[in-house]
């Protein structure tokens, strides 16, 4: 785990989500769910994205909850880093 300097520095953004694969080497694919509300009808709703994040160790697995970090561009669509598991 990164200490608090590393944290510091980094660009912005952290979301936490689920990793849903982990076929390639060094990248995991990690869903993140929010809600969100309707302007007009003022309902909330779900809506999902997928985020390609960094995992150097290839520690996590399909189906653990993750904290991603934004960070500098690693790949042309690569700009997360895997921070920790949730519990």
């Amino acid at each position: 785990m990164p200490n608090q300097t590393t944290i510091k520095n980094s660009i912005g953004r952290t979301l936490d989500g689920v990793v849903v694969a982990a076929g390639a080497i060094k990248t995991r694919t990690v869903l993140v769910t929010r809600s969100k509300l309707h302007s007009k009808y003022g309902r909330r709703f779900k809506t999902s994205r997928r985020y390609l994040a960094h995992d150097e160790q290839n520690k996590y697995q399909v189906g653990d909850r993750v904290v991603i970090i934004e960070t500098r561009p690693l790949s042309k669509n690569k700009r997360w880093r895997i921070l920790n598991k949730i519990n």
